[in-house]
């Protein structure tokens, strides 16, 4: 397949034969994967009513394949970046591993493969917002905001935040006030996240040619916003235990876990070393995962004996 877009690196050999179970799993970017499933599971578990098990387990696994399925179309149109920067040339298509046209056929096959088996199980709310948020990533974020904005990650994270209120939405076939609050705190807290890494990967953005906050603002607006967001995010996460729908053990959980994500903001304002923008990459997924996962601590006390 001739590609003007696509570079070969010197040792991809017969791209096709060189492909391996693992060089199609790396196409799905499983550790993304993972908090879009957790954050999903969480808003199905919160939702009013119950799932045979089944269907719980079928709403998960179209969940996990349909953010799978975003992530290697988003691999396939984005693999020219991917070649110039030093954090993803080992992945399967510049490393030319996998055939470009092999990861699209993948990743298309698996987002209408999800969609499908989510309307024929569980129902067209879920299945809508399954392909919404397929789309909102692929089309919204990948081919039109990432190469063009600096913001392209605060209008692209709706696609990311959306996984809770599928969740949702697979139980009770609409969206409530619950599922809007928990899109709410992953949309907020995705800026902070992605611009941390942003600050450490900065020199690799800009060889790539992607308009990243800190390749086009610089260091200090760039921290200056990660500051804003979490403070931000610190009094919207404390609204499930406001509106009723988490209790004490939350409430103190996540009043304690912003003030820490507001004290990494402030200690990133001050460092030249980019050692706080690593603790502040880091923190955030485990700020993350311990908010749902005080939520399902919260509604289920039997999970801590």
């Amino acid at each position: 397949m001739s590609d003007r877009r696509f570079a070969y690196s010197p040792a991809a050999g017969a791209v096709a034969d060189d492909a391996r179970v693992s060089d199609y799993v790396a196409l799905l970017k499983p550790r993304v994967m993972s908090l879009v499933v957790f954050t999903g599971f969480v808003g199905l578990y919160l939702a009013p009513g119950a799932l045979h098990p089944v269907l719980a387990l079928t709403a998960m696994l179209c969940i996990a394949v349909g953010a799978g399925a975003a992530g290697a179309i988003n691999m396939w149109h984005d693999r020219d970046i991917d070649a110039r920067m030093t954090r993803t040339r080992a992945r399967p298509i510049p490393a030319g591993r996998i055939e470009p046209g092999a990861a699209l056929g993948f990743g298309i096959t698996l987002a209408v493969g999800s969609v499908v088996v989510m309307e024929l199980a569980l129902n067209a709310m879920a299945a809508a917002l399954l392909a919404l948020t397929i789309m909102f990533y692929v089309f919204v974020y990948t081919m039109w905001l990432k190469r063009r904005t600096p913001h392209n990650i605060v209008i692209g994270g709706a696609a990311g935040a959306l996984p809770p209120a599928i969740g949702w939405a697979a139980v009770t076939g609409d969206v409530g006030l619950t599922a809007l609050v928990l899109f709410a705190i992953v949309f907020v807290w995705t800026p902070p996240h992605f611009w941390a890494l942003a600050l450490i990967r900065a020199d690799d953005y800009a060889r790539a040619g992607v308009p990243m906050l800190p390749v086009v603002a610089g260091a200090a607006k760039t921290k200056r916003y990660v500051l804003g967001y979490t403070v931000a995010l610190w009094p919207l996460a404390l609204l499930p235990s406001l509106l009723g729908f988490a209790g004490v053990v939350y409430g103190v959980g996540a009043a304690l876990l912003g003030a820490l994500f507001v004290v990494c903001a402030l200690r990133l304002r001050t460092d030249a070393t980019g050692r706080a923008a690593r603790q502040m990459f880091g923190f955030s997924i485990l700020y993350l995962f311990a908010i749902f996962t005080l939520l399902l601590v919260d509604n289920n006390p039997g999970l801590v004996g």
